[in-house]
C-alpha cells in the first residue's frame, strides 16, 4: 500500500493496540534505560512510551527538560535529578530504591543515555547488585549522523567531546588520527569552529560532514573536507550541539597492516577480487595494492 492509499484511521488504531499492549504488561522491578527524541518528539517509541508512564520514577538530567516531554505524552510519573553533579550523592538512593522493587527509568536530555551522558556507572552498579537492567533503544544523535552523513560505516570509532582547549585538543586528535574508521564527535555550538579547526590542523584534508539539529526543522548536513569546512565556518558560532564526522585515515595514511588487518576477515567470506573490490573503496587506495597484499598473505598462510 502507497502512502497515499494508507489508511489513517486504521494506523492509528493498530498504534493504540500495540501501545495498549504495552501498557497492560507487567513491568518487572528494575532499571531501565530509555531513549528519548534527540529533536522531533514523533522519534520516541511506543514501548518507551509504555515504560515511562508505568514506572516510579523517571531520572532526568534536567527535570524541567523533561518534563515538557513526558507532558507532551501526558505521562505524570515523578522526575528526579540525575546528571553529573550528583551522580555520587544520588546513585546510592537508586540502588536502594531497586532493592525496595522499584521500577526505575533513566533518560537524558535527548538521545540514548550513557552516550557522553552520566549513568553508566549507575548501570554498573545495578549489574553488580543483580538488579534487572534493560535498555529500550530508540534515537541517537550519533547513529542519526552517520546515517547521512556520506562517509564509511563499516567501522566508526565514537570519541564524544573533544578537550576544550585547542592544544589538548589536538593532543586527543593525533592519538585518534590513525584510527582505520570513521571518527565521531559531539560538540557544543560555542566550539564547533574552533574544533573544525583543529581536525583539520591535525588531520589535514580529510573527508568529514558536519551535522547539527538532527531531525529538528532547521536540520542541516555540510559535507566537504576538513579544511573547507574549517574556511567555511571560520569566526562563525553555530547553533545547537553539533556531530562532527571525519572519514578514515587518505590512501597515504594507511599503512599495510590496515589493510591486511581487514583483509583477513574479509577473505573469510568471499573472494580475493571481491574483498580487494571492497577494502579499496573502504579506505580509498588502489585496488591493485590491496589485491598484491592478499596474494601475499596467502602465501604466508
Amino acid at each position: 500500500m502507497s502512502g497515499a492509499e494508507a489508511n489513517p484511521s486504521a494506523i492509528m488504531a493498530s498504534a493504540a493496540d500495540e501501545i495498549g499492549r504495552h501498557l497492560k504488561a507487567d513491568l518487572a522491578p528494575g532499571l531501565y534505560v530509555v531513549a528519548t527524541p534527540i529533536g522531533n518528539l514523533g522519534d520516541i517509541t511506543l514501548r518507551a512510551i509504555a515504560v515511562l508512564a508505568r514506572a516510579d520514577v523517571v531520572l532526568c538530567e534536567d527535570t524541567r527538560h523533561s518534563r515538557t516531554l513526558l507532558a507532551h505524552f501526558a505521562i505524570g510519573t515523578p522526575t528526579r535529578p540525575y546528571h553529573e553533579h550528583n551522580a555520587a550523592k544520588e546513585r546510592p538512593r537508586v540502588l536502594a530504591n531497586l532493592s525496595e522493587g522499584k521500577r526505575i527509568a533513566l533518560i537524558s536530555d535527548a538521545g540514548t543515555p550513557l552516550i557522553s551522558d552520566p549513568g553508566w556507572k549507575l548501570v554498573r552498579d545495578a549489574i553488580d547488585a543483580g538488579h534487572r537492567v534493560e535498555a529500550l533503544p530508540g534515537a541517537s544523535a550519533a547513529l542519526t549522523a552517520l546515517a547521512v552523513g556520506g562517509l564509511p560505516t563499516d567501522a566508526f570509532l565514537f570519541a564524544g567531546f573533544l578537550p576544550p582547549k585547542s592544544a589538548a585538543r589536538r593532543t586527543r586528535i593525533a592519538e585518534l588520527a590513525a584510527a582505520p574508521a570513521t571518527l565521531v564527535f559531539f560538540e557544543a555550538p560555542s566550539r564547533v569552529a574552533e574544533a573544525v579547526a583543529d581536525l583539520a590542523a591535525v588531520l589535514g584534508p580529510r573527508p568529514a560532514a558536519l551535522a547539527r539539529e538532527l531531525t529538528k526543522l532547521h536540520e542541516e548536513v555540510r559535507r566537504a573536507p576538513l579544511d573547507q569546512l574549517a574556511a567555511e565556518l571560520d569566526g562563525k558560532t553555530m547553533k545547537g550541539e553539533a556531530v562532527i564526522l571525519v572519514g578514515p585515515p587518505l590512501a597515504a595514511d594507511v599503512s599495510d597492516e590496515d589493510i591486511v588487518g581487514r583483509l583477513i576477515p574479509a577473505l573469510g567470506d568471499m573472494s580475493l577480487r571481491d574483498a580487494a573490490k571492497l577494502i579499496a573503496d573502504i579506505l580509498g587506495v588502489p585496488k591493485g595494492r590491496v589485491y598484491d597484499l592478499g596474494i601475499k598473505l596467502r602465501k604466508e598462510l
